[in-house]
C-alpha cells in the first residue's frame, strides 16, 4: 500500500511562512492499495489539493472514511472537484450522529445547505453513496480490508484499520488516551478504572503489530494539563501506544495549529533522544509526503 499526507494539521487550516515544511492543511489521508483500490481517510481542507490531482485521471473511483464529523475533517469536501464531475463514483462512510441518529449521509448533507455553502447537493454529478458504519464492520475495498474501532473524542470517532496483502496500518482519527475521571478515594473510581483499562486493553490488540501507526498528537505533555477533555492526544501518550502494540513505525500528526515548523522539529529531535533503544521509527507526518507500507 503507498500512503499518501495531503492533510497533517490540527483543528484549523494554517497557512503561512512557519508551517510551510510540515504543512497547513487539515487532515486527509490517500491509501493506494496494491491493486490500484483508493481508499481516502478524512475530508479536511487537504483533500482539495488531493482533488486537483485526480482531476487528471478521472473518471474515477474512490471510498472516503470519514473518522468523524468536526469541521476540520470535513470542510474540504465540498472542494473535492471530483464530486462535480459525471461518472465519478464516491462512497462515503462514517459513524451515525449520537445526537439526532442520522446517518453519515444526513450529517453531511446539512454541510450543502445553503446557509453554509453557496452549492447544493443536487449540484454534484458525480454518483454518490453512503453508508453507516458499526465499530467492527468489515469494508471490502478491491484487495484492502477496513475496519472501524470507536475510540474517545467529543463525538463519535472511527479509528481505521487498513488491511492488504499482508500489510497494515492504522490511523486514530482524534483521540484521547483514556482516563480516569475520578480521583483514587472516589466511589466509583475502581469500577471506572477498571472500565477504561478494558478499553485500553481493547485498542491495543486492535492496533497490535501493524506496520504503520498514524496517530493524533496534538499537544505536550505540558500543555495536555490544561486541554483535557479535549479530545487529543501527546506526544508521549502515542509513543507509548505504539511501543505497547508492538508497532514498527509511528507517524504523528494532527500538528496544533499554532505550532511552527522549528517547534516541530524541536519536539521530533527529543522523541529521537528520549527513544533511542525504542525499537520504533518516529516520524512526523508531512503534507505531501508518500510511504510505502
Amino acid at each position: 500500500m503507498q500512503l499518501t499526507f495531503w492533510g497533517v494539521r490540527g483543528s484549523i487550516p494554517s497557512p503561512g511562512s512557519e508551517t510551510v515544511k510540515y504543512g497547513g492543511n487539515t487532515t486527509c489521508l490517500e491509501i493506494l492499495t496494491d491493486h490500484g483500490h483508493r481508499i481516502i481517510i478524512d475530508a479536511g481542507s487537504g483533500i482539495r489539493p488531493l482533488g486537483l490531482k485526480l482531476a487528471r485521471s478521472m473518471p474515477l473511483t474512490c471510498a472516503l472514511f470519514i473518522t468523524h464529523t468536526h469541521w476540520d475533517h470535513i470542510q474540504g469536501l465540498p472542494f473535492f472537484v471530483p464530486l462535480f464531475v459525471p461518472k465519478n463514483s464516491l462512497t462515503i462512510y462514517g459513524a451515525a450522529d449520537p445526537v439526532t441518529f442520522g446517518s453519515v449521509k444526513d450529517i453531511l448533507s446539512v454541510q450543502l445547505e445553503y446557509r453554509y455553502f453557496p452549492v447544493r447537493e443536487a449540484e454534484l454529478k458525480a454518483d454518490i453513496s453512503a453508508q453507516t458504519l458499526r465499530e467492527g464492520q468489515d469494508v471490502r475495498i478491491g484487495d484492502a480490508t477496513v475496519t472501524p474501532i470507536l475510540l474517545n473524542h467529543p463525538v463519535l470517532n472511527f479509528g481505521y484499520k487498513i488491511q492488504c496483502n499482508g500489510k497494515s496500518l492504522f490511523f486514530t482519527g482524534d483521540h484521547e488516551q483514556y482516563s480516569n475521571i475520578y480521583a483514587p478515594e472516589d466511589e466509583d473510581y475502581d469500577e471506572y478504572e477498571k472500565a477504561i483499562s478494558e478499553k485500553k486493553n481493547a485498542v491495543v490488540e486492535f492496533i497490535r503489530g501493524v506496520d504503520v501507526l498514524v496517530a493524533d498528537a496534538q499537544y505536550t505533555t505540558a500543555e495536555y494539563a490544561t486541554k483535557v477533555g479535549w479530545g487529543h492526544s501527546t506526544f508521549d501518550q502515542c509513543v507509548a501506544l505504539a511501543k505497547d502494540a508492538n508497532v514498527k513505525r509511528l507517524f504523528l500528526t494532527h500538528h496544533e495549529p499554532t505550532r511552527p515548523d522549528s517547534e516541530l522539529d524541536a519536539i521530533l529531535a527529543q522523541l529521537h533522544a528520549a527513544n533511542a533503544d525504542a525499537g520504533l521509527d518516529i516520524e512526523l507526518a508531512v503534507e505531501g509526503n508518500s510511504i510505502i507500507c
